[in-house]
């Protein structure tokens, strides 16, 4: 029997005679016996390579074949945008066999919520917070509604995992598994990373596991790099270039997709824009027409770097340059999806280190290089966000049950450690104890319980932005550092266009707004990247010996990396070389990243000034012991208040276990400068 035959046969008929395929990618055909088998899956392709195909198939088949009753599958995305664009192809999947998809998260009004809880859908798209605020919900019967679940898709794996939120939705998951008899068959969906076994192995602890597709990097595609020097020239030369064609711009920050929007417009170019501080009618507005024309250009953040489908392009440029390998190839491959078409991506850097940075990232590629999915180190603020909320779940629970629990979702952290933590939520009231039982105490009341307990659920930190409308219209969401200075004649953009603030009602968090002819800024808060050592081991790779392979410079870009390759000392021999440019610090080009220059920097500042650095130099010679990161790292006082900042949840962990995380995620330590990093 073929893999195509193993599909039930009502599957087999609608692929050909409905869908109109003459038989399924390899990636698709691979896949389907071992989700027939129950087996946890990474499922790995390209961008627009058939994955959720790939999972959405099999899963109907296996669904048909053992007859599944109620909601049975969950479908999730980091995103949703993405959940909200997938419904219409996973319903077309579904309604052929007779099966129904339900969409559930922040943006579905309550009375579609109850309905898909009176008529339960065989497979519910979702997130992580929507699977949490189910299961803390006292109007959800829990047991009814995930009692029949067999199996999840994690879309995007690869971005689950790479931060907090991957360590929330597998908690979560390991939550949901005390309701079935067996536990949930896991499939995660991912673009191409280096270490899928291991990726797959932290998604699934426990079963037997297989990897489906090839990690490997395609370097087939047309790349160029141009170092433009700002936004306006940017917007010049994508105003000139690739008329009549449709054109894809990935910013890194939503002020310069606004700015960079708003330029555009002043060019005549139809434009649109897109990015997570719009509304949803604004967003799906964009993207809508967006897909329908031709000679337009979208700007837009990472939010369409996740598969979301903008129709066929023909162009994607970036702006300046994303911070890894993995980013690069999502976002190059929405191009050359047209038979007989070629991937493509124009960099058009304003800065030298964005320039940098794109031949940094480029370099590794045409090394068919990219980065592994890591999970964060020492992930302390989820467990104690998962301790509360399981509390919350369950009302009462005993506490050696509640540390098994987590435990069992947090496999890799030492037991020790976990029971140390649930007594110091107990000892500052976050948890209550009596008689051995724990239940949700009142600092976790006072904390968090606004809103049904809204913030509990995320494991991110959201700014408290202010929603800004045009009458009775919602533009979008708006950083109340915008708003300061002068209160005559405040301008803003947002949507890629020009508003007027005309009133800011703050205990209601709205900003009432008028078009204006032009003028205005755009600000959102957003922490600063941190760089690999792979990727500046590239940008050393293209200062030493040229353009990377399979890459295009023009003039300017030419121009410009002999002259930083004039300014750079760089050696072949050596890891890193001191500079000390006339009136400047001393300067070590180490080329390690942004963790291992923190803790090359802080060790010289031990004792002296605070020195500073970036991913790719420290501003100090280090010289012996200086040049090799420390075995250990003690934080000051400072150095914990001012970086505990950047946890949610870290008032719920005890001091030992939060530095622990701290370092972990900031430094690198007893690795000398020609190890691996982390």
């Amino acid at each position: 029997m073929s893999e195509f035959e193993q599909l039930h046969p009502s599957l087999q008929y609608h692929v050909v005679n409905t869908l109109g395929w003459s038989t399924l990618r390899p990636t698709q055909l691979a896949a389907i016996a071992p989700i027939h088998a129950g087996t946890h899956c990474l499922l790995l392709a390209p961008t627009a390579g058939g994955k959720t195909e790939a999972a959405a198939i099999p899963i109907l088949s296996r669904m048909l074949v053992e007859n599944w009753p109620g909601t049975s599958v969950l479908y999730v995305c980091p995103i949703k945008a993405l959940l909200n664009n997938l419904e219409p192809r996973l319903s077309h999947y579904a309604g052929l066999v007779g099966r129904r998809v339900e969409v559930w998260h922040g943006d579905i009004s309550q009375s579609r919520k109850n309905r898909a809880i009176r008529t339960a859908p065989d497979i519910l798209l979702t997130t992580p917070e929507s699977i949490e605020a189910m299961l803390i919900s006292a109007r959800v019967d829990r047991p009814a509604w995930f009692g029949n679940l067999r199996s999840v898709i994690a879309d995007e794996l690869h971005a689950f995992a790479g931060d907090d939120r991957g360590w929330h939705l597998r908690s979560v998951l390991h939550r949901l598994d005390q309701y079935l008899e067996r536990p949930l068959q896991r499939i995660g969906l991912s673009a191409t990373v280096s270490n899928p076994s291991e990726l797959l192995a932290w998604l699934a602890p426990r079963g037997p596991r297989t990897v489906v597709g090839s990690a490997s990097v395609s370097t087939d595609a047309d790349v160029t790099i141009d170092h433009v020097g700002s936004l306006d020239n940017a917007a010049t030369v994508i105003a000139r270039l690739h008329r009549g064609e449709k054109r894809l711009v990935f910013c890194d920050s939503r002020s310069v997709a606004e700015q960079l929007s708003s330029l555009l417009r002043s060019h005549a170019i139809r434009t649109f824009v897109s990015h997570a501080s719009l509304s949803l009618s604004e967003r799906r507005q964009a993207e809508a027409a967006f897909s329908e024309e031709r000679d337009c250009v979208i700007v837009a953040t990472s939010t369409l770097e996740l598969g979301i489908d903008v129709g066929d392009l023909d162009r994607v440029i970036q702006i300046d340059s994303p911070s890894g390998v993995s980013s690069f190839l999502q976002r190059m491959g929405r191009t050359g999806r047209r038979s007989g078409g070629r991937r493509n991506c124009l960099f058009l850097t304003t800065k030298d280190n964005a320039f940098l940075l794109a031949l940094g990232v480029t370099q590794k590629w045409s090394e068919a290089w990219v980065e592994a999915a890591v999970p964060p180190a020492e992930p302390w603020h989820i467990v104690a966000q998962q301790a509360l909320a399981l509390s919350l779940e369950r009302g009462e629970t005993p506490t050696r049950e509640l540390v098994d629990l987590l435990h069992g979702s947090f496999p890799e952290l030492p037991i020790v450690d976990i029971d140390a933590l649930v007594e110091y939520l107990v000892g500052q009231q976050f948890l209550e104890r009596t008689e051995g039982v724990v239940r949700v105490g009142p600092q976790t009341e006072s904390h968090y319980a606004r809103g049904h307990y809204r913030d509990l659920l995320a494991s991110f930190s959201g700014s408290q932005l202010l929603t800004g409308r045009h009458g009775a219209a919602e533009v979008g969401y708006i950083d109340p550092t915008v708003l300061t200075g002068q209160r005559d004649e405040r301008r803003l953009l947002l949507a890629g266009r020009s508003w007027r603030v005309t009133d800011v009602d703050w205990s209601k968090r709205t900003v009432w707004l008028e078009p204006a002819a032009e003028g205005g800024k755009a600000r959102w808060m957003g922490g600063a990247r941190s760089l690999g050592r792979e990727v500046c081991q590239g940008i050393r790779t293209a200062l030493a010996n040229g353009a990377p392979p399979n890459v295009t410079l023009s003039r300017r870009a030419a121009t410009a990396l002999q002259a930083l390759s004039d300014e750079i000392p760089v050696s072949s021999g050596m890891h890193f070389v001191i500079s000390r440019p006339d009136g400047m610090p001393a300067q070590t080009w180490t080329f390690a990243g942004t963790r291992a220059n923190r803790t090359l920097a802080r060790q010289a500042s031990v004792g002296a000034a605070k020195v500073r650095f970036d991913a790719l130099s420290v501003q100090t010679p280090l010289v012996g012991q200086a040049a090799t990161l420390a075995g250990r790292i003690e934080l000051t006082g400072d150095e914990f208040a001012a970086l505990r900042e950047s946890i949610k949840f870290a008032d719920c962990v005890p001091t030992g276990l939060l530095s622990r995380a701290i370092v972990a995620r900031n430094f690198e330590v007893a690795l000398g400068m020609t190890g691996d990093a982390a």
